[in-house]
């Protein structure tokens, strides 16, 4: 009666404290056994390629389903009913100065999601929609010719998301995160382009929980070949892994891992408009959910 006990106790644990983890841009071991402050596999093709000196708009939209969890050895923890659903999108402004600082363009950013987050097992369910929590920095994009850009960049993860510790489905993390990046861009009109977005989480405390989530190494990625007429066509997913334990009161089970792939395309014209597209498959899951997910991003002129 006492394993039975803890089971079930860990089993309310992770869908409470994962779902309360599918904040900051739709979706380690991080508190609880649930996902990190970025959406892994948002970015598609072009992620590294920064835009000429001015104002520009960004949207990204994404459908991110999950239906299992897994322990730290990669087996399904069986939670009766267990889905969580997320909707989100993404408007991102960047302003890209005049000005250089270390041979690179400085820009600006900030993203601002809006949420909905469906939790549902054992019976229960929970659903909010909402701000999530606001991501803002710098970056200096570099161009060393015309196929090849790479950009260098500081995210902060700011707690703007509503978050309640009781509840399933929260709207934000509850504590800040930072976020190094560097996305590196090869691209040509015809013939192969590669993309690649490097990120390291470190993450704060949440105060009401008294949990600081382990810091983390991931990486997004788009491998295609361009046919000449401004379509792209290829794969892409995510790779990801913990690196720091959790340390708290809520500290997840073991350290996170997963990886993603799936079909990836882009369109691009002359006029400025561009859309990426990518449908991605979770595998080697460790020590966190796992699902799929649908992701858009359109670059519109104005």
């Amino acid at each position: 009666m006492r394993n039975k006990g803890k089971q079930a106790g860990m089993r309310l644990a992770v869908l409470g404290l994962f779902c309360g983890a599918l904040a900051g841009g739709a979706a380690n071991a991080t508190e609880g056994g649930g996902l990190p402050v970025y959406a892994d596999g948002l970015e598609n093709f072009m992620s590294g390629a920064l835009p000429p000196p001015g104002v520009h708009w960004l949207s990204y939209a994404g459908a991110l389903h999950y239906d299992k969890v897994r322990d730290a050895s990669g087996d399904q923890i069986p939670i009766p009913g267990f889905k969580v659903n997320v909707g989100v999108i993404a408007p991102r402004l960047i302003w890209v100065t005049e000005q250089k600082v270390m041979g690179g363009q400085l820009a600006f950013h900030v993203i601002a999601p809006l949420l909905t987050v469906k939790a549902e097992a054992m019976g229960e369910s929970q659903r909010k929609s909402g701000l999530g929590d606001i991501v803002f920095g710098p970056a200096l994009g570099y161009h060393p010719s015309e196929r090849l850009h790479y950009v260098l960049g500081l995210d902060v993860y700011a707690p703007t998301g509503r978050y309640r510790k009781e509840d399933s489905a929260n709207l934000g993390r509850n504590y800040w995160a930072f976020q190094p990046v560097a996305a590196v861009t090869y691209m040509q009109p015809t013939g192969l382009n590669i993309d690649t977005k490097f990120m390291f989480d470190v993450n704060m405390e949440n105060n009401d929980t008294d949990t600081r989530s382990g810091n983390a190494l991931h990486v997004d990625y788009a491998v295609g070949w361009g046919w000449g007429n401004g379509l792209v066509t290829g794969v892409g997913g995510y790779w990801y892994r913990q690196l720091g334990d959790d340390h708290g009161p809520n500290a997840g089970p073991g350290k996170a891992r997963a990886f993603a792939i799936g079909p990836s395309l882009r369109y691009a014209n002359d006029k400025g408009f561009m859309i990426t597209a990518k449908w991605q498959t979770e595998m080697g899951v460790r020590s966190r959910p796992e699902g799929s997910a649908f992701m858009l991003k359109a670059s519109l002129p104005f």
